[in-house]
């Protein structure tokens, strides 16, 4: 699996768990669980992440939602999608 992006945002991760459960692309929500060792203050971010053969399509994905500027670096184009 490849992070697609980090982010503490809510409605960010519900809404990308909407696109991509749409395009049935399996994804990973890392660290949820970490804001009860943090105390709940948002200091570290979750890490979603999509399998290897789904990440160009996962990342188009959010650019086509005019969410390109929430991906983490990483490849930008595959001509195999």
């Amino acid at each position: 699996m490849e992070e697609l992006l980090r982010t503490n945002d809510p409605v960010l991760i519900s809404l990308l768990e909407s696109i991509l459960s749409e395009e049935d692309i399996a994804y990973f929500i890392a660290d949820s669980n970490m804001s009860i060792l943090e105390g709940s203050i948002g200091l570290m971010p979750r890490r979603i992440l999509v399998d290897s053969e789904k990440i160009f399509k996962a990342r188009r994905l959010l650019i086509e939602a005019d969410l390109g500027h929430e991906l983490v670096d990483g490849p930008t184009s595959s001509s195999a999608q």
